[in-house]
Parts: C-alpha cells; structure tokens; sequence
C-alpha cells in the first residue's frame, strides 16, 4: 500500500517538481496508516526515506537535499535531515 502512495504521488510530479516523503505519508487515512502498523505518519518516515533511496538506486529518482541532488554515492545513512525527491529527466 504504501509503495502505491509513493508512486502515485510521484507520477503527480512533472520534473523538476519534487515531493516531500512527508506528504505521502500525511496523505494516508488513520485506517491505512493501522494496517501499515504505525500510529502516525512521522513512523513511516525512515521506511519512505529507504523507498526513496531505493527508488534513486533503481535510477527513477534523484534525492535533493537544500535545492542540490544528493551525491549517488552517498548512502541513506550519510543524508541527514529533510530531503526532496523529484523523477528523473
């Protein structure tokens, strides 16, 4: 379910528009939040940060970082604080 939200709210985004992962996860209802098994949206932040890194790796998004795309070679772990994500070109 939740990888729908993540793609379908990227298919929303022409490029260079990019989406925040905290407004995919805003975006879902109290019952769809429950069966992902959190209590609100801020939990499924580091799994939508893993989708988004997964989905750079995979070559369908980059990752920006205060108005810059993050490095390739720069790991989930070596980006701290709030990123961006838009389509690729």
């Amino acid at each position: 379910m939740l990888s729908e939200h993540f793609l379908q709210q990227l298919s929303q985004r022409a490029h260079p528009k990019t989406l925040c992962p905290s407004e995919i996860a805003r975006s879902l209802s109290v019952t769809e939040l429950r069966t992902l098994g959190v209590r609100e949206w801020r939990d499924l932040m580091p799994r939508l940060r893993s989708m988004a890194f997964e989905a750079r790796d995979r070559g369908e998004v980059e990752i920006l970082q205060r108005g810059e795309v993050v490095d390739e070679a720069s790991g989930i772990d070596d980006v701290r604080g709030p990123i961006r994500i838009r389509r690729r070109q």
